[in-house]
């Protein structure tokens, strides 16, 4: 596939690496430019790009960007993608220690929020495991242990395209249900970083309750007062 990664912080730089290794065209883009990626580039053949030619050509393109960023995104990069283009969303929302509050947030669904600002369909994936884990964890299908990242979204081909991708990055993708439903894949819920099986991701899912959530952003609120003091 063609796959763009907008974003080149820890996860879009590790989805870089692992997606070309097992084969795919890989555009990358960050909001400094292209040419704070050559490193990246050369070490793993992706192309470096802009943010506002990131998407051209792509079958897939994967955001893993701050949730702040995500408005200008969608204004810079996503306005003119041909409608067949998979969205994902590999972002997490942390109020406090990295994002500034979004109140339609209170309650609400990090992926949904998302869609509305791109103003397209999203899946939501690869927000489950951290960095370090997606960069040195993934392992062959069929291998004992091997992690699983669940996958939610609307459109089961979109969907199916992304699990494919999961599976690429060395990793078992669970189908999470619509992407209302991907509040239960959000940091606090039982499945984030918690590095389960498929049969483990499957049983977190179905144990998350909204108030986790609450209670995690709460805490990295708490967090950065503290450190403010």
């Amino acid at each position: 596939m063609n796959i763009s990664i907008i974003g080149a912080g820890n996860v879009g730089a590790t989805l870089t690496r692992l997606l070309t290794s097992a084969g795919h065209r890989v555009s990358v883009a960050n909001s400094r430019g292209p040419q704070t990626l050559s490193a990246l580039a050369a070490e793993t053949g992706a192309q470096a790009r802009t943010v506002a030619e990131a998407g051209k050509g792509a079958d897939v393109v994967i955001v893993a960007v701050p949730f702040g960023a995500v408005p200008d995104i969608a204004r810079d990069a996503l306005t003119d993608l041909p409608e067949g283009t998979v969205m994902v969303d590999a972002g997490n929302y942390v109020p406090g220690l990295r994002d500034a509050a979004v109140p339609e947030l209170d309650g609400g669904v990090e992926s949904v929020w998302t869609a509305a600002r791109i103003g397209r369909p999203v899946v939501k994936a690869f927000n489950t495991v951290t960095a370090d884990h997606l960069a040195r964890l993934g392992r062959p299908a069929g291998a004992a242990g091997r992690i699983a990242i669940p996958v939610a979204g609307d459109n089961p081909t979109t969907t199916a395209r992304v699990r494919e991708l999961v599976g690429d990055a060395g990793f078992d993708a669970v189908d999470a249900g619509p992407l209302a439903e991907s509040w239960r894949q959000q940091p606090g819920t039982p499945v984030y970083t918690a590095d389960l099986d498929a049969a483990g991701v499957r049983e977190a899912l179905r144990q998350a309750k909204p108030e986790q959530t609450q209670q995690w952003r709460a805490r990295m609120i708490e967090a950065a007062a503290r450190s403010a003091q």
